[in-house]
């Protein structure tokens, strides 16, 4: 399984650079076609009718790369209100997780549904504010996230004991969280020292934060991508899905393995357009 899922990685990552690599439309439409796919499988486990979900997925994807395409920049204020308001979403997600870590949650198929488009809606915007800062700043913010994971993946399996959310999501234990802040912030930390160059989003925090609130802040950013993990674990739980989908091999669905971006996403822009201001 776990070679599987590293292969399916991989080709994952060789497909997002090559289309970086062949311009900006495509990169951009291999985005919208991921982000697409998630909503089709998140609408999907909000009990959608197969058609609904067709037909928002594609809509919502089409429409955000059009207005993309077609030049529809958004005013700094705009983007920086937007984000704050997806970050309040993700914030009351995260109440309703702690809130069900023991006794389970739910949320009603027509909240999720309603979920799905703003909260996607909102990655996307953050993606192409991220973007516009280059595709190395944007990979390192995905880096981040992707470190957490396999972090608290590996810690977890190894020394985890007491769980995180054990009516959620089994899996995750108190010792993977610490084993995701640690990977994260002792590799911020030395990239931010031996490589400061490098156009990195851990980076900028720390030049632009006292250290202890950077740190802080990717702390809080790790919490985020759980949130968004264990969010995601609500409503497969709540439908007795064991997966968002089994487009990706060794992975399950597309949602499955951008959970935790689709909440980091929106803090993530929120901070960059702060910092540059």
């Amino acid at each position: 399984m776990l070679r599987q899922r590293v292969i399916t990685a991989v080709v994952l990552v060789a497909a997002l650079l090559a289309a970086a690599a062949a311009g900006r439309i495509a990169l951009d439409s291999v985005l919208a076609v991921i982000l697409g796919a998630a909503a089709f499988e998140w609408l999907r486990l909000a009990q959608q009718a197969g058609a609904v979900c067709v037909v928002v997925a594609a809509g919502l994807a089409a429409a955000l790369l059009a207005a993309q395409a077609f030049g529809a920049a958004m005013p700094d204020e705009a983007m920086l209100a937007l984000m704050a308001v997806a970050c309040g979403v993700w914030l009351l997600v995260a109440l309703l997780v702690l809130r069900g870590a023991h006794r389970g949650a739910r949320v009603p198929h027509a909240t999720s549904a309603v979920l799905a488009v703003i909260l996607l809606a909102a990655a996307w915007l953050a993606l192409m504010r991220l973007i516009d800062a280059g595709l190395v700043y944007l990979l390192s913010v995905f880096v981040l996230v992707w470190l957490a994971d396999i972090a608290a993946f590996f810690v977890g399996r190894r020394w985890g004991r007491r769980r995180v959310a054990p009516a959620i999501s089994p899996g995750k234990t108190w010792a993977g969280v610490g084993g995701a802040i640690a990977a994260v912030l002792a590799v911020a930390f030395v990239t931010a020292r031996l490589a400061p160059q490098v156009p990195a989003f851990s980076t900028l925090l720390q030049q632009r934060l006292a250290l202890p609130l950077a740190l802080g802040v990717l702390v809080a950013l790790v919490a985020l991508s759980i949130v968004g993990d264990l969010f995601e674990s609500v409503l497969k739980r709540q439908v007795n899905a064991k997966d968002s989908g089994r487009l990706l091999p060794g992975h399950g669905g597309v949602l499955d393995r951008i959970d935790a971006m689709i909440a980091v996403l929106p803090a993530a822009a929120l901070l960059d357009l702060w910092l540059r201001r």
